[in-house]
């Protein structure tokens, strides 16, 4: 009867859930509480199963769940609390996942750090692509895998056994507790881990962290596939790729780049990222063994990037993250010189991680000067050539510049070049992110699309689909976003001329570099350096919220960025920033404009939040 009673309240929940619920990728900031994400979502999403209120209106009031999408997202959340909910187990014991392979590393990952054993025990051969050799020497995950007829077969193990089931087209709704972590896998949906017994509470942080960092929860549109099938007891409809679209994808990549190599496209930029990260691990490996390996990251850059790139090198001793200074009093160029020049005296192999422009403050460095630090040949103290850089450039805030095509400013040198697709490639419809690298970086591609294999985090076929509609057109929102970017910035400077106002010059502009991103520096007031800086944050939210408040249809305090309408503000320190060091982050207003929305009321409002709130 229970297990009847949810289902007839999840059936409701699906026909009158908010339409945000499929489309959503971004979340509000002044609606979230991270701390309380799931646990405020689920709590209050109970209370409603209790009362059987399933109505649209009730469901529209829930709190954001997690971060959409990456991390987790409404309906990932309603899919686990069923499966826990009919199991009678905690539903932060169930994790979805749109990788079937990232729980496996999740675990693997947390047992190498305690120094605990794992066997991974399988009914059935396990999937082509999960490489346990590459897994074992790349990753540097110590594990057994071993085949079984059942699980009562087991005898005791002093470690984690972690029990993975391939249920195809039908979903199984049995947590099984005979082993510590059940991973059922699904098609190309993705997996559904269940951690099973109090004893391993501790590591549902640790999984949920992967989720965030490597990969992301399984997508809106396919956990209402597996939830619909659940509450119909019908089996999973996965139909095969459109290899059509697929094509068009990539091909528009390589018109969007200006080059003919073959681009991957991956679940979420940060998917793409670890790709990267890992590929180029293994390229190293094979090419140049015992080598030490330095990432080379902006201490302020995106805090998703700093925190991965600093997950990977903690659990691999012959990989190093090394700081490279970029805004500011800053200056990219002579930072990676310093960097490079240190790199080749430990006969290390230098992988650079930046964006271009620079996030928040919106700098470009000199590119002619930046390509000569990248190609200069360098000696080790033994007298051989130094290995010669990878430049692994961020796109995502200016994904149109052709930096890799033939006379740019990375025709030459090691390249690849990625962009988050939630921003301007997908504006805003999925999370998508892609990769391409140039000629001279083959052999590298080869190797991540190797590792997005592996990891299983190809892009879903929606994603493929909301790319295929929305990357022709990108150029064009790209120039009518930069466009009213530069006239607000303009009415700014003419409003609020003592404001300091990070963005592109005109002369930039020139060359192609359209952002539709500023940052604003407020102007400030107090007797001590700590009232100033509590004053301008303090005006900083005022700011924002006055824009919210004011048009709310367009004006959202959000992360995004590339957005099809609207303005989204937010505060890079308490958002994107959010694991970076804490004297490395922008307490500083971020503003993203797209090519559609109502300029003049925010001016409007803008000059309004002058008059009130600047003495």
């Amino acid at each position: 009867m229970q297990k009847e009673s949810i289902f007839s309240f999840i059936q409701k929940v699906l026909v009158n859930m908010p339409e945000g619920w499929v489309k959503t990728t971004t979340h509000r900031l002044d609606i979230y509480n991270e701390a309380l994400a799931k646990t405020e979502f689920l709590m209050q999403f109970e209370q409603l199963f209790e009362k059987g209120d399933a109505s649209r209106k009730s469901l529209e009031e829930l709190p954001t769940a997690y971060d959409y999408i990456r991390l987790g997202h409404p309906l990932s959340c309603v899919l686990e609390w069923t499966l826990a909910k009919i199991n009678d187990v905690d539903a932060h014991q169930v994790i979805s996942f749109s990788s079937r392979t990232a729980p496996i590393l999740a675990i693997l990952r947390k047992n190498l750090l305690e120094n605990k054993n794992t066997r991974l025990v399988f009914n059935k051969e396990l999937p082509a692509f999960l490489d346990l050799e590459k897994i074992r020497e790349v990753y540097g995950y110590n594990f057994e895998a071993i085949k079984i007829e059942s699980l009562s077969a087991l005898d005791n193990y002093a470690g984690s056994t972690v029990h993975i089931k391939q249920d195809g087209n039908n979903l199984s709704t049995t947590l099984e507790s005979a082993a510590d972590f059940t991973i059922t896998t699904h098609g190309r949906l993705g997996s559904i881990i269940s951690i099973n017994n109090d004893s391993n509470k501790h590591y549902i942080g640790d999984i949920q962290h992967v989720r965030r960092r490597e990969t992301i929860a399984m997508t809106p549109a396919d956990s209402l596939k597996v939830l619909k099938s659940l509450v119909n007891n019908s089996n999973l409809s996965i139909p095969s790729i459109d290899t059509d679209v697929k094509k068009k994808v990539l091909k528009t990549i390589q018109e969007v780049a200006g080059i003919d190599e073959a681009p991957v496209v991956g679940s979420s930029g940060l998917s793409i990222q670890y790709a990267i990260m890992m590929g180029l691990i293994d390229h190293a490996n094979e090419n140049h063994p015992g080598k030490p390996i330095k990432f080379v990251v902006p201490p302020n850059c995106y805090g998703g990037t700093n925190d991965q790139a600093r997950r990977v090198a903690a659990t691999l001793d012959h990989v190093e993250i090394m700081d490279l200074p970029v805004d500011g009093e800053n200056d990219m160029v002579n930072s990676t010189e310093k960097v490079l020049v240190e790199i080749a005296k430990q006969d290390a192999i230098p992988y650079i991680i930046a964006e271009i422009p620079t996030n928040p403050r919106v700098e470009v460095p000199e590119l002619d000067a930046l390509k000569k630090v990248l190609l200069q040949e360098r000696k080790t103290p033994t007298g051989s050539v130094a290995v010669d850089p990878v430049f692994i450039l961020d796109q995502t805030f200016c994904p149109n510049i052709q930096f890799m095509k033939a006379g740019e400013l990375l025709e030459n040198v090691r390249s690849i070049s990625y962009a988050s697709g939630s921003k301007f490639p997908s504006g805003g419809k999925c999370t998508a992110g892609y990769c391409i690298g140039n000629p001279n970086a083959k052999s590298l591609m080869l190797k991540v699309s190797e590792h997005l294999n592996l990891c299983d985090n190809e892009a879903t076929d929606l994603q493929y689909e909301l790319l295929a509609e929305q990357l022709p057109g990108m150029n064009d929102r790209i120039k009518g976003a930069y466009l009213n970017t530069r006239e607000f910035v303009n009415f700014i400077e003419d409003t609020l001329p003592e404001a300091k106002i990070n963005f592109v010059s005109e002369e930039l502009a020139q060359r192609g570099f359209t952002p539709s991103v500023f940052s604003l520096d407020l102007p400030t007031q107090g007797n001590s350096p700590e009232e100033r800086e509590n004053y301008k944050r303090n005006l900083n939210l005022k700011l924002i919220h006055l824009m919210i408040n004011k048009i709310p249809h367009e004006s959202k305090f959000c992360v995004s960025y590339g957005q099809l309408k609207g303005c989204y503000w937010t505060v890079p320190a308490t958002s994107t920033q959010g694991t970076t060091k804490e004297e490395d982050k922008d307490y500083i207003v971020r503003a993203s404009l797209s090519a559609n929305m109502n300029l003049e009321l925010h001016k409007q409002v803008f000059k309004e939040f002058v008059t009130t709130h600047i003495h």
